[in-house]
């Protein structure tokens, strides 16, 4: 296996435990009282910017800002996915 397809295996595992983290906690979160699921809505919203106030994506460039731009982007998906969840 050269390095390639090592790095690609750990990303597809890598990718697979979030996946994994990502159904436990929207289980998790259907079994909350609705208060609950208000309270990280609103924790998460307040996360989707980055916390240097950058909203901008090439306000930052580089690796440095790789970690700060997945997070952000995390926290917005998983408000999308909480918010829809609970209008149902």
């Amino acid at each position: 296996m050269d390095r390639m397809d090592r790095l690609a295996a750990r990303i597809d595992g890598l990718e697979g435990r979030l996946i994994a983290h990502r159904r436990m906690f929207g289980k998790l979160l259907a079994l909350s009282p609705e208060s609950v699921r208000a309270e990280l809505l609103e924790w998460l919203e307040s996360r989707e910017v980055m916390l240097d106030g950058q909203e901008d994506p090439g306000a930052l460039s580089g690796p440095e800002a790789a970690l700060e731009l997945a997070l952000s982007d995390e926290m917005r998906l998983l408000h999308e996915h909480l918010s829809a969840a609970s209008r149902h």
